[in-house]
């Protein structure tokens, strides 16, 4: 008994499938139209919700490119890499700013007169 090779599908086949679950067509009639398993197709969906049609191989092609050492990661990757940083670097000014704002807040309290006596702060001048 021979083994049976494993399909190769291309992108194009892959966005095809992907492209007419999202227009709605019935995931089960479409698996069976195309002779696909229905969970092949929801794994192709995903990945190109995760990183668009790049995050689909075509016949052959490697998720990333090993340039020596090196692994580069394709473009939808470091499009993400770059809009997390993005995020982290805003989320650093927005840090820095309530620790500022918490620390001028410490600095013009006035101390407690006795023990168990409240601290408080000026009130305003109106």
């Amino acid at each position: 008994m021979s083994k049976e090779e494993p399909r190769v599908f291309s992108r194009d086949f892959k966005l095809g499938a992907v492209r007419r679950l999202e227009a709605g067509e019935n995931v089960s009639a479409l698996a069976r139209e195309l002779g696909v398993a229905r969970q092949l197709i929801h794994t192709w969906r995903k990945r190109v919700l995760e990183g668009g049609p790049e995050a689909l191989r075509g016949k052959g092609q490697p998720h990333a490119v090993p340039l020596g050492s090196v692994v580069v990661a394709p473009a939808s990757a470091q499009a993400r890499v770059a809009e997390l940083e993005r995020m982290i670097g805003r989320q650093q000014v927005d840090l820095d700013f309530f620790q500022r704002a918490l620390r001028h807040i410490e600095g013009r309290r006035q101390p407690s007169v006795g023990l168990g006596a409240t601290a408080s702060t000026k009130s305003s001048e109106r």
